[in-house]
């Protein structure tokens, strides 16, 4: 994000602004327009366009007229009319990029129906206005409580501030219809202000609330995205994808949006190939398409009877073959225009660094064998220092040699358990006593 104030700080860390997405700037914020015009002067006689774009909390927008004919520039903060008292909002586009944006948009700019813009707004509505904002999380979290009182099926998703005060916004999405006219009493009576309730789809509670999708990057309708097309399970037919509800839907529960970005390509691509349910006729029986790559030309087809075999066809060949069967002739086999599919070289990627593992890093794991072995270790000196003043047997046949006349080394390491390996051996050092 371009502002200073939402820069990393010296550790690092993200500062973040603190304005819940109403940074002044107007560089951090969702569906921002940017003026390739604002570098360019009216010519001399010209008036400037009358009319504002002016943004809210969480993407919503809409158009007011400078009826003050006030001096706005984009990130300034102006208080808006509205039903009841007025609303505060950010400007985000001036000049003649708005009218192109209204008629895009399909509201008339001569329409009188059109809101005002009363004046800029004072610090003490930006005060009013930062004390409401601070409430609505606090207020979101006992609106679904008092819903889940009511028995209601209903989710609240968001909850907005008008600019003065005076009226709250509940954002909810429900699969049917929900009778709230108890609830409305209980939120006026707690609240103690003007309630309202909208109801939005999940794909506008999902813009509204934002989020990662599943490529790793912000959801397209919470930061691009402007219009929200019908997506088919027929796109992702066309681009053949696994029908697989967890992965074509999205964090609204629908279908992904970017299901309908490469669908054109697609359907280009397949104009030129012959219909999927094509069915050919040979001499060995006939043969149905089980599989086509769009990017290869290739299709895969198999016999009716024996469906574990795929040949490969191009689609020049496929087209030769169902030019021959509507002339009411078969041709031999498949094999005769099967093509050879050579296998492709495993690629192997060998590290020459040898850094491939992830958990180099990682600091290793103490072993607990240590530990015991070190107490195995104690144990034994201790015993050994003991043992030292007791008289070793004198018996000729068990402890001397008859030749050389002299005690051999009792070899203790016989009789103590044996130890753990990699590990140093105990040398304990005994008087020998001569004859």
């Amino acid at each position: 994000m371009a502002c200073t104030s939402c820069s990393t700080s010296d550790g690092g860390a993200p500062k973040g602004c603190k304005n819940n997405g109403t940074c002044g700037t107007d560089s951090c914020n969702k569906l921002t327009v940017f003026d390739w015009l604002s570098n360019m002067s009216l010519p001399n006689g010209e008036t400037p366009f009358d009319c504002v774009e002016v943004r809210f909390k969480n993407g919503r927008k809409d158009f007011y007229r400078n009826t003050e004919k006030l001096t706005l520039s984009i990130g300034d903060v102006v208080a808006t009319e509205a039903s009841p008292g007025h609303d505060v909002g950010i400007v985000t586009l001036t000049g003649e990029l708005v009218k192109i944006q209204m008629k895009k948009k399909g509201v008339n700019h001569t329409s009188p129906d059109i809101a005002k813009i009363y004046r800029k707004a004072s610090q003490k509505d930006i005060d009013i206005w930062s004390e409401a904002r601070d409430k609505e999380g606090p207020m979101q979290v006992k609106a679904r409580e008092l819903a889940i009182v009511h028995k209601l099926e209903m989710k609240i998703s968001d909850v907005e501030f008008q600019g003065d005060g005076s009226k709250v916004t509940f954002y909810y999405t429900a699969n049917d219809r929900v009778d709230f006219r108890l609830l409305i009493k209980d939120y006026s009576r707690v609240f103690n202000t003007r309630i309202e309730m909208k109801q939005v789809g999940l794909r506008q509670e999902a813009s509204r609330l934002g989020g990662i999708g599943s490529c790793g990057r912000e959801l397209c309708c919470s930061t691009w995205l402007t219009d929200f097309r019908s997506v088919n399970t027929s796109a992702a037919r066309y681009q053949q994808l696994s029908l697989n509800p967890q992965k074509l839907a999205g964090q609204c529960g629908k279908l992904k949006c970017c299901l309908n970005y490469e669908l054109d390509t697609y359907m280009d691509a397949l104009k030129g190939f012959p219909d999927f349910e094509t069915k050919l006729k040979t001499e060995k029986g006939d043969a149905i398409c089980q599989k086509q790559d769009i990017f290869k030309g290739l299709m895969w087809f198999a016999y009716t009877d024996n469906f574990a075999n795929w040949h490969v066809l191009n689609i020049e060949q496929v087209k030769e073959i169902v030019a021959e069967n509507k002339q009411s002739r078969k041709v031999s086999s498949l094999e005769d225009f099967a093509l050879e599919m050579v296998a492709e070289p495993e690629k192997d990627f060998n590290n020459a660094m040898g850094q491939e593992s992830l958990t180099r890093f990682d600091q290793p794991k103490k072993s607990k064998n240590k530990n015991r072995n070190k107490n195995k270790n104690k144990v034994a000196i201790q015993s050994s220092y003991q043992n030292q003043g007791q008289p070793q047997n004198q018996n000729p046949k068990q402890g001397q040699n008859p030749k050389q006349g002299q005690p051999q080394k009792q070899n203790q390491a016989q009789n103590q358990k044996p130890r753990p390996q990699n590990k140093k051996p105990v040398i304990i050092k005994k008087n020998e006593n001569k004859e």
